[in-house]
């Protein structure tokens, strides 16, 4: 008998767990489409709306077919990592799997501010095929960190040796890059105390939450306190297997820098379909670079509308009376189509992806500190 209340209890506890997920959905694509209103709004207005339409219309299908395929390639250089990963780990998990974790993370990506919601998504169906909690979150975790690294990267080298070259694209707008950069350095080397100095992490965020709940900015739960504490073990975990896999670690972030480039690609392939000469591959895709370490910490879905006005100001002299056409296509291809493709997989991945779930305490990571796959 109390088996069965315990049962109907957890059940009920699941029901009402997937109807807050399922409106928060809602919120956010509400949200979404709120904030693309105003972006096209404030864009477009007092424009030739069709003028611009017909011009992107007469682009050679052919580049942006390529773009496309850049956008495609990009989602699945996430899905490659994973596998990798997972395979090191002695996971096993289907290729086809992988890719659809990918698809379902970019998509809830593009819809929740600050890119949030994707790697939730991605834990709940990678526990549809019974992997370990354990293990998704440290997969996931070092995907993030290299993910973030690469636009530190690019942001580093952009402000040691291109300052002035990017001064004359960015002009008053600088401080916006340079944020963005700032932001982008605090989150990775937050992430790497967590990974490698996990005692004072702990410190920080138990003493963090007891200072908010002193505030009463939150009511005071033991059971919080004891999940933020238990939570805590997962960075041991990547520490240790960060310490015993450096090549996979540096395989990995050479295949994210790869995959990252992909997608900054796809305004490179805009300026081509539209008939444009004159301007260097290379130009055109740091500075569609900029933009993303720009914005990519901004809590905005796709950093929608700051994208769209940074993207006017770099690109102006580039692409001159055909900028609005070519923002259009660009965003159309980069962030609106990587979206939509998204979307569509995410619903192969619901119907594909079935498994039923499995409680987090199924496994944990094993033999951290022996060679693994490399």
């Amino acid at each position: 008998m109390k088996d069965m209340l315990y049962s109907i209890e957890q059940t009920d506890e699941r029901g009402r767990k997937r109807m807050g997920d399922k409106k928060k959905t809602v919120w956010n694509l509400i949200f979404l489409v709120v904030v693309f209103v105003l972006t096209m709004y404030f864009v477009f207005r007092g424009k030739d709306i069709s003028a611009i339409l017909e011009t992107a219309r007469e682009a050679d299908f052919r580049y942006l077919f390529v773009g496309i395929i850049c956008v495609i390639l990009f989602i699945l250089g996430e899905a490659t990592i994973i596998f990798y990963m997972m395979r090191t780990l002695g996971a096993s998990v289907k290729k086809t799997h992988c890719a659809l974790y990918s698809f379902v993370g970019f998509f809830y990506s593009c819809i929740t501010p600050s890119a949030s919601g994707g790697q939730p998504m991605q834990i709940f169906y990678m526990k549809r095929d019974k992997l370990p909690v354990p293990v998704t979150t440290l997969v996931l975790m070092i995907v993030t960190i290299t993910y973030k690294a690469v636009l530190v990267l690019v942001g580093v080298l952009v402000c040691l040796f291109g300052r002035d070259f990017l001064s004359g694209y960015l002009g008053d707008f600088m401080w916006v890059f340079y944020l963005g950069v700032a932001l982008n350095v605090f989150c990775v080397t937050f992430m790497m105390i967590l990974v490698f100095a996990p005692g004072l992490a702990k410190f920080i965020m138990v003493r963090g939450l007891k200072i908010l709940e002193k505030l009463h900015l939150l009511k005071k739960k033991e059971e919080r306190l004891k999940k933020l504490e238990n939570s805590m073990d997962l960075y041991h975990e990547t520490a240790a297997f960060w310490a015993t896999h450096k090549r996979v670690i540096f395989n990995v972030f050479v295949i994210t820098i790869i995959q990252r480039f992909f997608l900054f690609t796809v305004t490179w392939w805009v300026y081509l379909a539209l008939g444009l000469s004159g301007h260097d591959f290379f130009t055109i895709t740091l500075l569609q670079s900029v933009i993303s370490v720009s914005v990519d910490m901004l809590p905005l879905p796709g950093g929608m509308g700051i994208s769209e006005s940074l993207y006017l100001v770099m690109f102006e002299p580039i692409f001159g009376p055909l900028l609005l056409p070519s923002m259009l296509l660009s965003r159309g291809i980069g962030y609106y189509g990587e979206m939509l493709i998204s979307a569509v997989m995410s619903v192969v991945a619901h119907f594909v992806i079935h498994g039923e779930n499995v409680p987090e305490e199924n496994g944990r990571i094993k033999n951290l500190s022996s060679g693994g796959k490399h």
